[in-house]
This record gives structure tokens, sequence and C-alpha cells, in this order.
């Protein structure tokens, strides 16, 4: 069928693949350098406790079958590996149905994680990984031409991303519809970047057009990628420029760079394509099965999105082969954040010496100027964003974590950017309290240094000890 590939798109396939392996290769990264404090057997959410309450048919995973922490460090590195050799070219030196089955392996390996993971991997980055990387095995290698009705299916799933989160935020905060919820996001947002103070700090009718900007680009471009060459790579390069500003301004883990990723698909880079064969009739089918049912998956993240209670990043499948995105439905106006700090007082009181625990990205001290992580994922500084907006949002870790602090754990102490105590010394109590942040102006960050100024609103953990009865 000559209608089936698209030879032109062979560079674009390359980029892509060699792209969405060094994406694969950091998620990979990220599970192997965080899982045991946060899920493993001592975990503050350890994944067997989890696989004993929820059976394999809602969350399919290899350690649903075998769960230890050696055998979870062990699939972890696999997919480092397997993620590394696919961004080298490996999978162009198997014949097709090798190389499809090498990028199927990164995507059960991380799905293994995710349907483990709880709530610290109930980002929407997650499934869009798992999206994008179960059609990436479909895409072929160096034996055949790319299939149009996969490069197609990889432009769905980017206009779902762009016009589900356009969609979430015309319908949800009046501030993106007045244009000015950047007036706060900056400041607000749940982990910001180096640059994201001078952000905050552009003139009022720049953050004006950089609301109406996101309106066009996400309302308006997408449509724009299912028309003919060169626009619909035209629109897809303008997407591109609206993610890489937004990796100037915050840290958002690699949500912005996948999507720069399926947005490279869609452009068509000049270059003249090899001679290969005809795609093997077994391939087509397999293709043109896939694309069938990734159809009819999509009906209920079709239906949420033109929904008036339209809901952001939820999948409809336990494989998370369609689901559902959108982000900053509504934006916060005000910044608080939960400060962790221990004593070495036998009894706490309000002048004790209390020594603050600092986060690697959350703000803690005000004269720590944030830095750059994304596309790695700090997992518990993002959760403890969540957390200092509701405790409900932290209800079942926040104490874990306080009894690991008390507990001096080295796997959880690694998760931080310092512990206030020696290596070998556990605090006698644990408290966190409640603080209202805000950036500081040009005037004081000359005067004082510090780029946050922040001020105490409530206890939010009285003083906790460990419980020592026998």
């Amino acid at each position: 069928m000559d209608w089936f590939t698209a030879p032109d798109y062979w560079l674009s396939r390359l980029v892509f693949q060699r792209a969405l392996a060094a994406v694969y290769l950091v998620a990979f990264l990220t599970a192997v350098l965080q899982f045991r404090p946060l899920m493993g057997e001592r975990g503050m959410l350890p994944v067997p406790r989890f696989v004993a309450r929820v059976p394999l048919r809602r969350a399919p995973s290899l350690f649903q079958l075998h769960y230890s922490d050696r055998f979870f460090a062990a699939c972890a590195w696999a997919g480092c590996a397997v993620s590394a050799a696919l961004a080298a070219g490996a999978d162009g030196l198997l014949p097709l149905w090798g190389a499809m089955l090498l990028w199927l392996v990164p995507w059960v390996l991380y799905l293994s994680v995710v349907n483990v993971g709880q709530t610290w991997y109930s980002f929407g980055w997650e499934s869009l990984l798992l999206e994008v990387g179960f059609l990436a095995a479909f895409l072929g290698n160096d034996e055949v031409a790319p299939p149009v009705v996969v490069l197609f299916l990889l432009r769905w799933i980017l206009f779902r991303v762009e016009f589900g989160a356009g969609l979430i935020k015309m319908r949800g905060d009046a501030c993106w519809r007045r244009l000015t919820c950047l007036e706060y996001h900056h400041e607000t947002q749940p982990m910001p970047g180096p640059l994201s103070w001078f952000f905050h700090h552009l003139p009022r009718p720049l953050h004006r057009v950089e609301a109406a900007a996101n309106h066009v680009v996400q309302l308006g471009v997408p449509v724009l990628l299912f028309t003919p060459q060169p626009v619909a790579g035209a629109a897809a390069a303008l997407m591109i420029a609206t993610q890489l500003w937004l990796v100037l301004s915050g840290n958002f883990s690699w949500l912005n760079w996948i999507t720069v990723v399926v947005a490279l698909s869609a452009i068509e880079f000049p270059a003249d394509p090899p001679s290969v064969p005809d795609a093997p009739l077994w391939y087509e089918v397999v293709v043109l099965g896939v694309a069938a049912l990734i159809l009819f998956l999509s009906y209920h993240p079709v239906r949420n999105m033109i929904s008036r209670r339209q809901v952001m990043n939820r999948s409809f499948d336990p494989l998370h082969l369609v689901n559902t995105y959108g982000a900053f439905g509504s934006v916060s106006r005000i910044r608080y954040e939960v400060v962790v700090e221990g004593t070495l007082d036998d009894v706490p009181r309000a002048e004790s010496d209390w020594r603050e625990y600092e986060f690697k990205g959350k703000p803690g001290d005000p004269r720590h100027w944030p830095r750059q992580f994304a596309p790695y994922h700090l997992r518990l500084d993002w959760l403890m964003w969540f957390a200092a907006l509701s405790p409900s949002y932290a209800g079942a870790w926040f104490g874990a974590l306080v009894e690991r602090l008390l507990e001096n754990d080295r796997d959880t102490l690694r998760l931080l950017r310092s512990s206030p105590f020696p290596p070998d010394t556990a605090p006698r109590f644990v408290r966190a309290r409640l603080f209202r942040y805000r950036y500081t102006t040009w005037r004081e960050l000359r005067e004082t240094g510090a780029c946050w100024e922040r001020t105490y609103v409530r206890e939010y953990l009285p003083p906790t000890r460990l419980d020592r009865r026998p």
C-alpha cells in the first residue's frame, strides 16, 4: 500500500526516537535513585503493601508477580540500559520485529513502575511517556519507511495534550479569561526554576501577552497539526517554542521535553529519504490493528475533553494507552510552603534549637536561589507543594516521612539537599510549620540577597517523636 508509509519523514522518525529514548533514560534514572525511600520495602508507601490490596487487572505490573528492592533496582537499571541502547541506535541493528520488541521493553518496564508508584507516580507526564512510548514501538526502523497512521496518532496525542490544557484553563480559573494568571503563576508554581523570579517580575502587560499567546497555541494551533505541510510543521514548531519558554520559566519534570519530542515527529526535516523496501504485510496489519485500538480507546478522553466537567491527567485504561491531559486549570494566588524542622532537645519548646531540613528543589531558606532540575523529577519536592495546599494531599505519606527523619534514615536523607544534623545523629523531635512565601522585590534582593520573603502562618505538625515503647 503506497499510502501506508511516508518516506519523507524518515529523519523525523530518527530524531523523535532518539529523543524519546533520552526521556526514557531520565525517567528510569529518576526511578533508580529515588524508589527505596519512596516506595521500597521500607519506603513511605511500600510497593508490597500496595500490591497486596490492588489486583493485577487494575494495575498490571511485573511487581505484582514479585517484588523486592533488588528486583526493582534490576528492572530500573535494565530500563536505563535499554533506553541508552535505543538512544545510540540499537534498534537499527535489528530486524523490524526485533526493533519493535526492543521498543516495547522500556514501555513494559516503565508501565510496571507507574502502576505501583501510587501518589509518587500520579503525574500526567507518566501517562504521556507511556502513551508515546507505546506508539514508538510501531514506528519501525530503517527497514521500512515511517507509517503514516502512527505519525498521525502521535499528532493526535499532541493535539490532546495542548487542546486539553487550553480547554481546562478556559473552563477553570477566571484569571485565564482575564489574562491575569501569569501575574501569580511564576511565583506559585510547584517548583520554580532559576529564572522564575525574573519571569515573575516581567511587566504586567507582558504577562497578559504570555497568557493570550498560550490560548492561541493551545486552542487554535493544534487544529493545524492535521493540515498538509508546511503548515503542520509550522504549528508543531510553534508548540516547541512555547514549551522551551516553559522550560526556562520553571521545573516541570519532563512534561515540556516529552511534548517537544512528540512535536518533532510532526516536522518534515529536509533530507533525501533512503531507499527501503515496501512494508511487509504483517507489519501493516499490526499497525492498522493498533490504530483501530487507539481510536476505540479515544472515546473516553474525547468525551472528557468536551465535557463541562473536564478533569485533568486521567487514564481510562490500566495500560495508559490513551489518556487525558491538562495543567493549571486553577492558579494559586498565594504560595505556602511546609518547613520541616528537628531538634536534639529532650523537651521541645518554642525556644528550642529547631533546625531546618533543606529540600533540593522546593523553596526553603529564603536565600537559596532555585536550581534547574527538570527534566529530572524530584518527586518528594513536588508532593510537598501539594502538602502545603492541603494536609489531605499528604495524609498517606507525610507521617512516614517524619518517622524516617526521626530514624535518620539514610535513603530518605538522600532525597534532601541537606540535613541540619551530623550524619550519625537523629533528632529527638521533628515538627512542621506552614509559611507564606513571596518573591522579594528588586530592592529587597539587592539589600538582602534573598529571593524569597516568608511569613509564619501556623503549625502544620506539632513536635513529634518516635514511640519507643517495647
